[in-house]
């Protein structure tokens, strides 16, 4: 396995796709924007894994709270196959389960202010699609780094 580049961490939803990104020293999970799955989305990520020297790619597969599979694993697996052929790089798959809760959760935590700060203007919003991309993507690298330290 590579252990240089940085890892893309990636939420692959029917509508969006969220990312994420690993700093160079993979130790913490960024993250990045949505992209709509529209059809152009693999080429979106090959140009952005140019751009950011990415050698990896950590995509989040939904799974049922009980671990089974659901039709969105089936097309969750095959459009990591379709990156993996395209980019021609590892793409590691990551148990999500959850991570689109906890990042809702996250977005609306009370330290947000209620929506407002404190020159009464609204926060952005927050995209919870990326969130998730880092969420799936932080896990992972809390992995490597466990592992390398046994």
């Amino acid at each position: 396995m590579p252990d240089q580049g940085r890892i893309l961490g990636i939420d692959a939803g029917e509508r969006r796709i969220g990312l994420a990104i690993s700093d160079p020293d993979r130790n913490f999970a960024l993250p990045l924007n949505t992209i709509p799955a529209n059809g152009d989305e693999i080429n979106a990520i090959q140009r952005l894994s140019a751009a950011e020297d990415v050698s990896e790619l950590v995509i989040g597969l939904p799974l049922s709270l009980s671990g089974e599979e659901s039709a969105q694993t089936g097309r969750v697996r095959e459009f990591a196959s379709q990156v993996e052929a395209r980019l021609q790089m590892p793409v590691h798959l990551w148990d999500e389960r959850l991570s689109t809760r906890e990042a809702q959760s996250l977005s609306e935590e009370p330290s947000r202010g209620r929506g407002r700060r404190r020159s009464g203007r609204k926060a952005p919003p927050v995209d919870t699609d990326s969130l998730a991309a880092s969420i799936i993507l932080q896990a992972y690298l809390d992995r490597l780094r466990y592992q390398s330290n046994d």
